[in-house]
């Protein structure tokens, strides 16, 4: 959890509805703005986040390496996030759709593979352990953005442990009201 909240209820209750009442052994919450590592790159470099060049290589080794932009109708979605929506449709996304569906995405909330890491509970298990190290990993070796580096870290590792299941849960940011209260105005207004 970190400095902008401050837990509301007993840590136990956060560990039962995020993790033990499915059987989950990590979770985060989605970003609550943006649904891709396309636009998180875009973001951040607009924002000055971080020295550019750099956010540049590590975007052109994930992708490199596999990375994929997020698309809603893909039925082999990265990650769990994303499996909300089925197979039943296949929307091949030209620029004015992308449009009308960031529109929608923020209409109605659809899932998304970017995570809004403010708040990370987690299980002490093999996987969620392995999981960590690999994220931190990646945000030591390029940048401390941690959501640019999510996505290619489950997706590594998936490819590294085939048979072995990882249970993440990513949950929407307006799950955490009733745990959390946030000490920053902007995210309160957010989640209005």
């Amino acid at each position: 959890m970190d400095s902008k909240l401050r837990l509301q209820v007993d840590p136990l209750l956060v560990l039962e509805y995020f993790l033990w009442r499915k059987g989950h052994e990590y979770a985060i919450s989605n970003h609550y703005d943006r649904h891709c590592v396309w636009e998180e790159v875009v973001q951040n470099k607009k924002l000055n986040k971080y020295n550019h060049t750099v956010i540049d290589q590590q975007f052109a080794f994930y992708q490199a390496d596999g990375l994929k932009r997020f698309n809603v109708s893909d039925p082999n979605k990265l990650l769990p996030s994303s499996n909300i929506l089925s197979h039943s449709f296949q929307v091949e996304f030209t620029p004015d759709l992308y449009l009308l569906f960031l529109f929608l995405t923020r209409c109605f909330v659809l899932p998304i593979d970017v995570p809004e890491g403010s708040l990370i509970v987690r299980a002490h298990t093999p996987m969620s352990n392995l999981f960590s190290c690999l994220w931190f990993n990646e945000v030591d070796r390029f940048t401390p953005r941690d959501q640019l580096s999510f996505a290619f870290t489950y997706q590594k590792l998936r490819r590294m442990n085939p048979g072995k299941p990882f249970y993440l849960n990513m949950f929407k940011v307006k799950k955490c009201i009733f745990f959390l209260r946030f000490i920053s105005a902007k995210v309160n207004e957010i989640l209005k």
